[in-house]
């Protein structure tokens, strides 16, 4: 058994799901596991041609892998629903194994979280992700394992309804909560319940959520997510025998509010047609840069497990937007790269991780490894 990471070094939108459907590819017999966040997670795949955004899937669902949702993420039944009917259209019967300790998130905890967001501009997507994670503190759990003893399932969700939710508990119609209980009915008959990992695969890869700099620890507060987007929990399930792929834009990406450097500089990096969530209500403008490579060296040196880690892959994405601009800065000084093999050679050199590997496609079978002509 092997195991792979692939956790974003940046603000998020740096081509996990891309690496990911690139390793399903190359990888024998994988089991993809969603270890942060949750249902917010947006992960986009172009595989032969077909075009689709994984946010209750792993980003292998298109080559027919199948995927483990831990207890560290957050799940969304409608928004599985939706998606795996999505997947049927494209004649893609997709596998997914849920832990039966994944909260759940209820029409009223996104209702909370866009009040919140509204008031708040943190930069969350708006569907309760932040609102669940809270409330399950609180102790108002429900979980997926609830699902099978539907009694207790609906006594739960009356009491967080009344009690936790109780002064925006009307903000949800009785048709949203008859359509939400139906719908947890049918998710419990599509999908599988685990108790932990799943056995019987070769390799494990391992689909982080948000970047790094979207930690909860070590993130810019209050801009961060709520949850451990590095190795904390994949530690905890697996242990350190860990082979990693640390992925990055060519340029600097964020979606909504929050520090992001290099704001002041004109870039001339081309704007992606086929870019994912461009705008969301709640969310914010989606937001570009040069890159920035001093914050990817602070995002792998404030984690103590990738830190040490003598199994590193560097990806860096996106390579075809930026080449009439092949510029990024690092501890506040610009380098100005003659080529693209510089400016590949130069972040890697800054990063020391000699492993790289390039893509300038939205097409994840198009990643391949860099060979240094410089």
């Amino acid at each position: 058994m092997k195991n792979h990471v692939v956790i974003g070094l940046g603000f998020g939108d740096e081509g996990k799901g891309t690496t990911v459907s690139y390793l399903c590819d190359k990888l024998s017999k994988p089991l993809v596991i969603r270890f942060s966040g949750g249902h917010q997670a947006g992960h986009t795949v172009v595989r032969n041609g077909v075009h689709h955004v994984f946010s209750n899937f792993g980003s292998g669902t298109l080559q027919n892998k199948q995927t483990y949702w831990s207890k560290y993420c957050t799940i969304d039944p409608i928004g599985i629903e939706n998606e795996f009917n999505c997947l049927l259209k494209d004649k893609i019967s997709p596998i997914l194994y849920i832990d039966e300790k994944c909260p759940i998130t209820t029409p009223w905890d996104k209702n909370y979280n866009r009040i919140r967001e509204s008031e708040r501009k943190h930069g969350s997507c708006g569907i309760g992700y932040a609102a669940t994670i809270e409330r399950e503190e609180f102790f108002y759990s429900l979980t997926y394992g609830d699902l099978f003893y539907r009694d207790i399932f609906l006594e739960k969700l009356n009491l967080l309804k009344n009690n936790y939710y109780k002064y925006t508990k009307d903000m949800i119609s009785l048709d949203e909560e008859l359509l939400f209980i139906q719908v947890c009915d049918d998710i419990k008959n599509s999908t599988f319940k685990s108790f932990g990992i799943p056995k019987g695969y070769n390799n494990y890869i391992f689909e982080g959520s948000q970047g790094l700099l979207l930690d909860q620890h070590f993130g810019f507060f209050p801009h961060v997510t709520r949850s451990n987007t590095g190795l904390k929990n994949v530690v905890e399930m697996i242990g350190e025998n860990l082979n990693l792929y640390l992925v990055t834009r060519a340029y600097q990406t964020r979606h909504g509010n929050g520090f992001m450097s290099n704001v002041n500089l004109s870039h001339k990096i081309k704007y992606n047609e086929n870019e994912t969530n461009v705008t969301n209500k709640y969310q914010g403008e989606f937001r570009r840069t040069l890159l920035d490579v001093s914050l990817l060296e602070y995002a792998i040196n404030k984690d103590e497990y990738i830190r040490k880690n003598k199994n590193k892959n560097l990806i860096i994405t996106c390579l075809d937007h930026i080449q009439n601009d092949l510029r990024f800065t690092c501890n506040g000084n610009m380098f100005v790269n003659d080529n693209e093999d510089q400016f590949i050679k130069n972040i890697s050199n800054i990063l020391k991780i000699k492993n790289v590997y390039i893509s300038k496609s939205d097409e994840s079978i198009n990643i391949k490894k860099w060979r240094n002509k410089c």
